[in-house]
């Protein structure tokens, strides 16, 4: 049997402001990958690693990080902000006697940005419940250059 690699939301992108990189990245992998910036690699190593485990993935970590840890101070200093879907309840319209009967909300995923404190400030069992996937980091290339 063929063992099949797991590569969605394992990117690395950069515009003139920021640079963004998907969540299911391993420590392990965003160390090796070239692609990724230097800078931002250097204070994973230095700052998250310390408190992280190499295997661990970036989604994980961001998904269990306490509002009270060091590392949400790493991250406000890089300006980071968080991709995620969210599971979103929609509601007909028009409840009334002109609506079917079988008008029921409607359930969908929504893509949001939030700062890693805004993220971190929803408990776990509430992510889990409404269903958070977090899909991407995206950092100030400015910040990293402060750091």
């Amino acid at each position: 049997m063929e063992k099949k690699i797991y590569e969605d939301y394992k990117y690395s992108m950069q515009d003139t402001a920021r640079l963004y990189v998907g969540a299911k990245y391993t420590f392990r992998e965003l160390l090796d990958e070239e692609e990724i910036a230097f800078k931002f690699r250097l204070i994973m190593e230095r700052y998250i690693l310390p408190e992280a485990d190499m295997e661990d993935t970036l989604e994980t970590h961001l998904y269990y990080l306490a509002p009270d840890s060091f590392l949400v101070k790493i991250y406000k200093q890089m300006k980071a902000k968080v991709k995620v879907n969210v599971i979103e309840e929609k509601k007909p319209l028009f409840a009334g006697a002109a609506g079917k009967a079988g008008d029921a909300p409607r359930k969908r995923y929504v893509t949001r940005q939030l700062t890693v404190e805004e993220l971190v400030n929803v408990p776990p069992a509430d992510k889990e419940r409404q269903g958070y996937v977090i899909q991407e980091l995206s950092v100030s290339k400015l910040a990293l250059l402060g750091l």
